[in-house]
Parts: structure tokens; sequence; C-alpha cells
């Protein structure tokens, strides 16, 4: 077995709950061995237990694993029952591999289709189907990784320079600071509601009612699943205030084509307020769509981006083709659309 070591701080970004290299394999270039020696604290106690003591950085869960994957030795040999009792002077070696999440941040080679950039920011037209930034389930194969390839000057910023986020299965416009000036500036833009953000959905049942409509509703973790979000009461329960306004471009038999226009930027925001007003989008299962007229998923496309550039102080509007997937949606649905390309 290889000794390479990777020193592991108390305050590493880790996720102690992944799961272990599969049983049998080597400890690779970035595992640490960390040489133990039981004392009277751990005498009579259980392996499991000891070990989170010693090794305080990672979870008794995450231990367990390692055990479960004979990662642990005890007096040389290999330890496979959490259990085992240890006795004072037992000398023990943990392989400490490394998790997905402290492995996340890191440069992979992707197409991403720059719509515009300069030495201050980049905007880019991001298909469904990508994941902006890691997290539990996506470690790697996300945009962030992909831009901490593309651009050298990306991994010197917090997130890669990520100043706001589109859903996994939402198409469309970003943008993305390349200084960390740009970054703060962005930042402090979109707080004020200074970046005009909107986008196009696809809904089920036809719109009634005046073509506009504003929906201001809280939104929080919804307190009956907390997988998602949900428009909740403030004085019951945790959440922020939003704002969105609603313009209906069409409608059809079976649903409503939509302009929404954010203004403010909550977790699902679009689709939370479009299901609490009886219009889940099509396709968004999570909240009460069902997949229609050829749709897989959620059928919300950021089609406009504007803002004034931090640097140059020049005014910037870009508009993005809708997707190809949404565009025979509508031609199904037979409602009419302009490409918003040529608006």
């Amino acid at each position: 077995m290889k000794q390479s070591k990777f020193i592991i701080s108390a305050d590493q970004d880790a996720d102690p709950e992944s799961g272990p290299a599969e049983e049998g394999e080597e400890a690779g270039p970035d595992a640490e061995l960390r040489d133990l020696v039981m004392g009277p604290a751990q005498h009579g106690e259980r392996l499991d237990r000891a070990l989170a003591a010693l090794v305080p950085e990672f979870s008794r869960s995450y231990l367990q694993q390692l055990i479960d994957a004979g990662a642990v030795t005890v007096n040389g040999v290999v330890a496979r029952k959490p259990a085992t009792r240890l006795k004072a002077g037992d000398r023990g070696v943990v392989e400490l591999r490394p998790t997905p999440q402290s492995q996340a941040f890191k440069p992979e080679l992707m197409a991403i289709d720059a719509v515009f950039e300069d030495e201050h920011l980049m905007v880019i037209n991001k298909p469904a189907g990508l994941v902006v930034h890691p997290a539990p389930g996506n470690w790697s194969g996300t945009l962030l990784n992909g831009l901490l390839a593309r651009d050298a000057a990306a991994q010197a910023m917090p997130r890669a320079g990520i100043v706001h986020r589109l859903d996994k299965d939402t198409s469309g416009l970003m943008v993305v600071a390349r200084t960390r000036a740009t970054m703060d500036a962005l930042v402090q833009a979109i707080a004020a509601r200074e970046v005009s953000r909107q986008y196009v959905a696809l809904a089920h049942r036809p719109w009634t009612g005046p073509a506009g409509r504003q929906v201001e509703s809280p939104i929080g973790r919804d307190p009956r699943n907390r997988l998602r979000m949900a428009v909740v009461d403030l004085e019951r329960n945790a959440g922020k205030t939003a704002s969105t306004g609603f313009t209906l471009l069409a409608n059809a038999v079976d649903g409503c084509w939509v302009r929404c226009t954010l203004q403010t930027g909550r977790t699902h925001q679009i689709r939370v307020h479009m299901a609490s007003i009886g219009h889940p989008l099509v396709a968004d299962e999570l909240y009460g769509g069902l997949p229609a007229a050829g749709m897989q998923r959620q059928a919300l496309h950021a089609e406009l981006l504007a803002f004034t550039h931090p640097a140059t102080g020049k005014p910037l509007v870009f508009h993005s083709p809708l997707a190809a997937d949404m565009a025979h949606a509508l031609q199904h649905w037979r409602i009419p659309f302009a490409d918003a390309s040529t608006r």
C-alpha cells in the first residue's frame, strides 16, 4: 500500500457522508495514512468511536464506511467490524481517502458557449442538463469545473466567478465574472435589482384574467418536503420575500406561454410562483408539472440578460435563442413565437 500524504485540516470542505473508494483499492496519491496509538481513553472502546475521537475532522458514519472498505488496520490486521473492542497500546492505521467534495473543484475540459467575453466578464448560454456548481450527486462535470479549465483566472476567484445560477434543467443566459472587482460589482448590482433577467416558460392550463400579473409571495423550504421550496408564511416558517412579474405571450388549449421577470432571485422562484398560481411548468414534476408536448425537463429558458458593464459603464443586452426542445413544444401546441435573437 502506498503511503503518500494528503494533509486534511479540520476546516476542510469535505463531505463526511460520501463513500470511500472501492474495497481492495490501494491508497491513491491523494490518500493519507494516519498512524494512531490507543491510549487509556480508548481502552475497551469500540473502534468506530475511538476513530471518531482521534480523527475528529470526519464523521463517525464516514469512518465506519472506511472500516467496511478495509481501510483500517489494528496491530497490522485489517479490522472490518466497527464494534471491535480496543486496548490501550493498540496501534492502528487508517487510510483517509479524499471525499468527492474535497476533489470537486478541479478543472474539466468542456464546451462552453460564450456569447460575450472580455477581460472582466463572460456571458454564457447554458444548455439544459448542465449543473452550475458542485453539490451532492454532482461533484464533477459542472459549469464550475469547465470554467476552471477554460480560464486560468477563474482558479483565483470564489466559485470560479459564478455570481448567480440557473437550475440544472433551465437553459439560457448567465454572467460570470473574470476579476474579483467585477464579481463584487455584479453581486451588488443583482442585489440592487439592477440586472434585468427575463425568462420564458411553458406552463399547464390556459391563462385567465389580466395578461400581466405580479406575484409577491415569500419563498422558503417547504415544511412538508425539505427537498423543495414553497410559498411560505413568514410568521410561521423561515423564508425570504420574492417578487416575479408574469406576462402572457400566448394561450393554447392545454397551457400558456409566459414571460417571467425576476425582481428577486430565490431558489426555484419562477417554478414555485407559477405553481402557486395554478400554472406549474410543463415537465416540472417537483412542483406539480407533467411531461407534455415532448418536454422532458422543466420548460424554462433564460432568454434575456441586461446590465451595465461594471468596468466600462456600457449598457449590455443579450438575447438567447429558444432551446430546441422548447421550440418544438411550442410548435406541438401551435403557439407562435419569435426567436429572442431577432427581437
